[in-house]
C-alpha cells in the first residue's frame, strides 16, 4: 500500500512512520509548513511545526530511507485554523484548533492531495486504534488510556477513516516508543513532546487574541447584573475560569465566583458561584459521524475536554442537531468545544457545542 505518512519532526510521527516501513508499505513522508514565518511555532518544548521540526523530520526520513517532502500549506492553516480560532473568541466560544486541523488540514487538504497523487492512505503518530475487521473502519481509544487522542480525531468521517493509518495505537507508554525510537536510531528519541497551541508557543492566548482583536474594555458584572469590576476583552475569558478576574467588588458569602457567560454584543463578562456552572443538558450542532449517521436517542459517553472525563448520557438527533442529557450534572462546559460521542471505546461521532442548560 503507498502511504503518505505526515511527519511532524516529532518521536510519534517518526516511529508510526518507522513501523509502516518495517510492515512493507511504500511510504513517503512529508512535513506541513503551517506557517509563512515557521521559526515562530516553536519556543522550548512549546508550539510545533519550525524550521527545526522541518529538518528533525527529513533526518528521520533519511535514516528510514524514504522519500521525504515538504508541503506549504500555511495559506489554508491560516484560513482554516487560526483564523477560525480567532472568529471563534471573537464571538464568545471556546474552540479547539487541533480538532479543527485534524479536520481540515491534516485529513482533509492533505488526504486529498495525497489521493490525488496515487497515495492509498494517510498516517500520523496519533495514538487511537481502526478496527477494520467490518466493511468500515471503526475507530477507538487508543490502548493506553492516558495517551488517548481519538477525542481529536472525532471529527473525522468514516470516508476519511478509510483512508487513514494510526500505527500507535497500540502504544503502551512514552518512555516504551521513546525506546523503540532510540533503537531504531531516530535522532529524536528525546526531542520534549510540543505543547499548547502551536501557533501561540509562547502559551500567551490571551497575548495573541489581544493583537489581532485588540483590547475592549468593559464591565464584568454577577447575575444581578451588578458590576463588580472591569476587563480589556472579553475575549480574555472562559466559561469556567476562577482565576485571573481581579475582581473589585468581592462575593457577599465569600466564596469564589467564576466565569458564566461572555456578552460579545454587550461586551459584558458574567461571573458567579459554581453551582451556576452545572450543565445537565448540551446542545450540538453541525454533527458529524465516524461511522453511518445515527438516528433516534441512543445510550452512550460524551467527552467535552481532549483530556476530559467521559461522562454517561442520552444522545438524541433532533433535526439537524443533538440533544444530549447527561446522567449527572457537569460544570463549566462552554459553548464552541467538541462533544464527541463513545460507545464504550469506540468513537461514534461529534458535534460542536451550541449552548448548554442546567
Amino acid at each position: 500500500m503507498r502511504i503518505l505518512a505526515a511527519m511532524s519532526g516529532g518521536v510519534d510521527s517518526a516511529v508510526a512512520t518507522a513501523r509502516l516501513v518495517e510492515a512493507g508499505h511504500d511510504v513517503t513522508g512529508v512535513h506541513l509548513a503551517l506557517s509563512r514565518n515557521p521559526e515562530l511555532y516553536r519556543s522550548g518544548s512549546r508550539g510545533c511545526c519550525s524550521i527545526a521540526d522541518a529538518n528533525d523530520a527529513r533526518r528521520a526520513a533519511d535514516v528510514l530511507g524514504i522519500p521525504f517532502y515538504v508541503w506549504d500549506f500555511s495559506e489554508r492553516f491560516a484560513a482554516d485554523v487560526v483564523a477560525d480560532f480567532v472568529a471563534e473568541y471573537a464571538a464568545g466560544r471556546t474552540p479547539n484548533p487541533c480538532l479543527r486541523c485534524n479536520e481540515k488540514i491534516k485529513f482533509a487538504a492533505v488526504l486529498e492531495r495525497g489521493v490525488a497523487l496515487g497515495f492509498d492512505a494517510v498516517a500520523t503518530g496519533h495514538y487511537a486504534r481502526l478496527d477494520r475487521t467490518d466493511e468500515d473502519p471503526s475507530l477507538y481509544r487508543a490502548a493506553e488510556p492516558a495517551k488517548d487522542q481519538s477525542y481529536v480525531l472525532g471529527v473525522l468521517t468514516a470516508a476519511q477513516l478509510a483512508r487513514c493509518e494510526f500505527p500507535l495505537g497500540e502504544v503502551q507508554s512514552k518512555t516504551e516508543l521513546r525506546a523503540e525510537a532510540a533503537e531504531r536510531g531516530l535522532l529524536v528519541a528525546d526531542k520534549p513532546d510540543s505543547h499548547d497551541i502551536c501557533f501561540i508557543p509562547t502559551g500567551d492566548t490571551a497575548g495573541f487574541l489581544n493583537d489581532r482583536l485588540g483590547e475592549r474594555v468593559g464591565d464584568i458584572v454577577n447575575e444581578a447584573d451588578e458590576v463588580v469590576g472591569a476587563h480589556r476583552g472579553y475575549h480574555q475569558f472562559t466559561v469556567g475560569q476562577r482565576h485571573g478576574l481581579h475582581l473589585s467588588v468581592p462575593a457577599g458569602d465569600g466564596r469564589p465566583r467564576y466565569v458564566l457567560g461572555l456578552d460579545p454584543v454587550a461586551n459584558t463578562v458574567t461571573v458567579g458561584p459554581k453551582s451556576s456552572l452545572v450543565v445537565r443538558t448540551i446542545t450540538g450542532i453541525r454533527p458529524t459521524w465516524t461511522e453511518r449517521p445515527q438516528t433516534g436517542s441512543w445510550r452512550g459517553l460524551v467527552q467535552v475536554r481532549a483530556h476530559g472525563e467521559a461522562m454517561p448520557a442520552t444522545i438524541s438527533v433532533v433535526a439537524d442537531q443533538l440533544e444530549i442529557a447527561l446522567d449527572e450534572p457537569a460544570f463549566g462546559i462552554a459553548p464552541g468545544q467538541a462533544a464527541v460521542h463513545y460507545d464504550g471505546d469506540r468513537v461514534v461521532g461529534a458535534a460542536t457545542i451550541a449552548a448548554t442548560n442546567s
